[in-house]
């Protein structure tokens, strides 16, 4: 599973929207996340691919965070 669907998948799972409503340009203000909804979708992704994620400071979209997670696992 790519990262963007796997991301979209939590995002889903988290907040209880639709899949079409999230895209890479969707921001997290958008979806009404709040700050500890934010940290529960980080948690997931952390999880789901053994990484960590230190900051949410420059991750506003969900692209933004697709690209952070895609570094990361590169390394």
């Amino acid at each position: 599973m790519a990262v963007f669907e796997k991301v979209q998948s939590i995002i889903v799972e988290e907040l209880g929207k639709d899949a079409s409503e999230i895209s890479l340009d969707t921001t997290f203000e958008s979806l009404d996340a709040d700050s500890l909804d934010i940290f529960q979708i980080i948690n997931e992704i952390e999880d789901a691919y053994d990484i960590a994620i230190e900051t949410e400071d420059g991750l506003n979209t969900v692209g933004d965070l697709v690209t952070f997670v895609e570094a990361k696992i590169a390394e």
